[in-house]
């Protein structure tokens, strides 16, 4: 599956401070800590868009999230191998498809293809691969009948060809979330899983494999008949097989630590035999609309396209994302936008100055900010300090407007 144009990345200088490491918070340890990257790429899958809507903002801050990463690394001359999926057929694809009377490949086909032209507008590097789950489907298969072999899965006795993971084969379940039963077994109910589904071994046991129904589509699954893959493995196997048995981030919003990135870390694990499935389970927060939570059965879900259509400059958009850490819960709001706005024109008129404080103590100082675990505000911060003093005709650096216009680009995608 194609992505988008990548937008062209200024190669920023070497400075004396030399290269950083990135530091990133992994969900399972609960902690920040360094991604060790050695004498090879380093590899980052992003869980995509199941495409039956718009981009809205909470993907654009999960996208920007993971392309700072990938920026990060980028500045430090590291090859980054970054995967991303499409989940082009599951449950709320079809439905949307059906309550609109509309082909869901088409549906599908649609949403994807104006993901990419926000993905375009808001300066995020494409990913090295692209994959859709539908032209994954022979290869999840086979490492379904693999689970089924090696007894990590089982065929449900009820006639429908089913195949579920059981949980109790992995030791390690539960240890990303730190979630507690009680918990797991909410959120399961509330985010596509079945718990209450009769004759499961565990109500946490996660969907493999559904089996053929009337009026849905379906793949031949070999030994397993025909039907189409649970949306957990589908992430598995694309992973494993693009990057390798253990990953250095596996990547998404908050909701999808439990139960999408638990469970598809627990098949990953069970077919590899290897711990862990990613060194760092790295999760973006959730963005609200004026005090209220923003999801699709409220209907408040602000699209990018249709800010761009209202003439909204994404990099605008793109800087009102950045103002908060990229963990954090948090709002949009008209005031938001309009910080966003107004900073991006101050800084816009700063780079255009004929002089300003000196550009390479920017840098690095924006280097070091970004290897916290994306510290945006702090960076933010840095790059506010100098666009003041160069507006006060402070500094003597002649280079300086140069360097921090490239700086920014470069570090934070934002195109100035």
């Amino acid at each position: 599956m194609d992505s988008w144009s990548a937008p062209a990345v200024p190669t920023l200088p070497r400075t004396a401070a030399g290269a950083t490491t990135l530091a990133l918070f992994d969900s399972a340890r609960r902690e920040i800590a360094p991604v060790l990257v050695e004498g090879r790429p380093a590899t980052m899958y992003v869980c995509g868009i199941t495409p039956y809507d718009a981009t809205h903002l909470g993907h654009a801050a999960t996208m920007i999230a993971f392309d700072l990463a990938n920026r990060v690394w980028r500045d430090a001359r590291l090859e980054v191998d970054y995967v991303q999926n499409v989940t082009d057929v599951d449950d709320p694809l079809l439905e949307r498809a059906a309550r609109d009377g509309e082909d869901w490949v088409v549906l599908a086909m649609r949403e994807t293809a104006l993901f990419r032209e926000d993905m375009e507008a808001l300066r995020i590097i494409p990913p090295k691969r692209y994959v859709g789950a539908v032209e994954s489907i022979p290869q999840i298969a086979r490492q379904v009948s693999a689970l089924l072999a090696g007894g990590h899965a089982y065929v449900l006795e009820d006639g429908t060809g089913d195949v579920y993971f059981s949980v109790a084969t992995a030791p390690g379940f539960g240890g990303e979330s730190n979630l507690s039963r009680t918990e797991m077994l909410r959120l399961a109910a509330e985010r596509g899983g079945d718990p209450q589904r009769p004759g499961k071994r565990d109500p946490l046991d996660p969907l493999l494999w559904r089996g053929l129904r009337e009026g849905e589509p379906a793949w031949d699954g070999g030994d397993l008949g025909p039907g189409r893959p649970g949306w957990h493995i589908e992430c598995t196997v694309i992973a494993q097989s693009l990057l390798g048995d253990t990953i250095d981030v596996q990547g998404g919003g908050n909701d999808l630590l439990f139960p999408h990135h638990e469970c598809s870390a627990a098949h990953g694990e069970a077919l590899s035999g290897k711990t862990p499935f990613a060194t760092h389970y790295v999760h973006a927060g959730m963005i609200g609309l004026d005090g209220d939570k923003m999801s699709k059965s409220k209907g408040n879900l602000v699209f990018v396209s249709r800010l761009r259509g209202d003439g909204v400059d994404p990099m605008a958009v793109r800087l009102a994302l950045l103002a908060d850490h990229y963990r954090n819960d948090r709002q949009w709001t008209d005031d938001v936008l309009k910080t966003g706005q107004q900073r991006l024109s101050r800084w816009r008129q700063a780079v255009k100055a004929g002089v300003g404080p000196a550009g390479i103590e920017l840098l690095e100082q924006l280097r070091e900010r970004l290897a916290d675990d994306l510290d945006t505000p702090g960076a933010l911060a840095i790059v506010d300090n100098w666009v003041d003093a160069t507006l006060a005709d402070a500094g003597e650096d002649r280079d300086a407007p140069a360097v921090v216009r490239l700086a920014v680009d470069a570090l934070l995608g934002i195109k100035l």
